[in-house]
This record gives C-alpha cells, structure tokens and sequence, in this order.
C-alpha cells in the first residue's frame, strides 16, 4: 500500500482511479476548490483526514474512513461505492450516503440531510445522527445503540432490525416492511403509517396517531405515552403494558391494554378487539375476557 501523508490536496480529482493507497494526516480543502478527490478508486484508506470539497468518495470499492471530519461544505461524500468502513468519524455534510452498499458505521456523528438514500447492507452502532428523509429506500439494515433526531426517517425501507436505539422524529418507518425494533424508544407523531410486517418489542411509543393503517403489525410488551387515536384501520396483535388515551378502529386483530380513555368504533369495518385486562373486550362481535 502507497502512504500518502501530511499533505493538502485542493485540486479537482486529486487522487483519481488510486488502487491500494493509505491516506493520513492530509486534508482536502483549498483556493481551487476542486471536486471528486477519490473518484473511482479502490482499496483506499483514509486516516485522520479533513474533507471540505464536493463528491470525495464516488464509485469507489473497498473503503475505509477513520478518525476524519466532513465538513458541511463535504456534501455528497459518498456514492455509488461498495464495502465501506467509517469510523469514529464527523459526516456533516448533506446527503453524505447515497446508493452505496455493503456499508458500516461506528462511533460517528452523522449532521447529514437526506442522509442514506437507496443504501443496501448497511450496519451502523453507537453513532448520533440528524437528519431529514434518513435512509429512505434502503435495505437490510442493522442498527444497535444508534441516537437520531430528526422527520420522515426510514421512509420505504426493507428487511431492518434496530436494536436499543432512541429515535425522535416524526413519520418513522412510513411503508416500510419486514422491520423489527426491540429495546428501543421512538418518539414523534404519525409512526409507521402503511407499514407492513413492523414488530415492537420491548419499545416505549410516544406521541400521537401511530400505527395506523399497517399490515400484520405487532406490539410485544410495549409502552404507550401520550397516544391516541391509535391504530386506526390496522391488523394488529399488540401487548401494551401502559394505559392508551385513545384507540379508533383497528380493523383486525387484538390490543391488550391495562387501561383506556377513549375506545372509538365508528367505522363499520373495524373487527379489531380491544382487550383491557379484567374486563369484556370492546367490538361489536366479540366477547372475550382477558385474565
């Protein structure tokens, strides 16, 4: 491998088509402000490095980022590339992921707008991120210990598990499917609309009108704080072990709830059970008790 050390590159496609090159201690910043520093590279590794030009890591194979920063102005860092590794590692700038596959993340801090878009396999633990339209489209992800704040996050994904994280935003998981979510707190208004295949399990929900017209939904041992109007027109199975302010027509399916403020039926369609413990459960046709 070619090491490449303490220099400043500011020129337009400064290390085009690098095959096997080690990159430290060198920042891409300058009066020429050139674009697309790594284009079409491969087998590249960056170390203690600051990015503040355009498009640095496109159609690049066999990536590795540690300990850098992207500035702001570092925006569309990485696209079209495969097997890539970042770590402990700033990425401000917006849209920073975009159809790259086979991608893992550790210890970053992620300030990234349209951050993630059409990404398959990708895995990212212990990290922060805000963003908006976070990871729409993407695939098969794997995220563990992972904080986000920001709206319309995980937008038409497939095939993802997330595992004790805590995400504030609004509309989560809106058509995605086949997504499970253990451990975890996700907080905002209008989760998971037209969802199909979403499990909670173990999960604090906050905020009003979630899960509302999903498919094969399910709740396991879950929280509900400051929830209502839930569920409406949903197939859903759902354990919820706090009181609900309200639920309005779940359309299949049983909800067991300790309690509830306000049970609405008012769509002749809606054949869900709402089950509160010790007590009749609440549809039209169904009398079951719940011990």
């Amino acid at each position: 491998m070619k090491v490449i050390e303490n220099q400043t590159f500011d020129m337009e496609r400064a290390l085009y088509g690098s095959n096997g090159i080690v990159v430290k201690n060198c920042s891409f910043d300058g009066p020429a402000d050139g674009e697309s520093a790594f284009k079409e590279g491969q087998n590249i590794e960056t170390e203690n490095c600051f990015f503040n030009l355009r498009y640095p890591f496109w159609h690049d194979h066999g990536l590795t980022i540690r300990n850098s920063e992207m500035t702001e102005l570092c925006r569309a860092a990485l696209w079209y590339s495969d097997h890539v590794k970042i770590m402990d590692t700033k990425m401000h700038g917006i849209k920073a992921l975009r159809e790259c596959s086979d991608v893992t993340i550790e210890n970053c801090d992620i300030i990234s707008p349209e951050f993630g878009w059409s990404v398959s396999n990708i895995e990212m633990r212990h990290s922060t991120a805000q963003s908006e339209y976070f990871c729409m489209r993407s695939d098969n992800l794997h995220f563990e210990d992972v904080q986000f704040k920001g709206k319309y996050s995980f937008q038409y994904i497939r095939n993802a598990v997330f595992e004790n994280c805590t995400f504030d935003t609004k509309d989560a998981f809106w058509h995605s499917e086949n997504v499970t979510v253990k451990n975890s707190v996700v907080k905002g208004e209008y989760l998971a609309w037209y969802s199909e295949g979403l499990t909670l399990i173990n999960c604090k929900i906050v905020g009003t009108q979630p899960l509302c017209y999903c498919k094969n939904l399910k709740l396991v041992n879950c929280e509900m704080v400051d929830t209502d109007l839930a569920f409406e027109k949903s197939q859903v199975e759902a354990t919820v072990t706090t009181p609900v302010i309200s639920i309005k027509n779940p359309l299949s399916g049983r909800i067991c709830v300790p309690e509830v403020g306000e049970i609405i039926m008012d769509d002749e369609n809606a054949g869900g059970e709402v089950i509160i413990s010790g007590q009749e459960s609440r549809n039209a046709e169904s009398k079951c008790i719940c011990a």
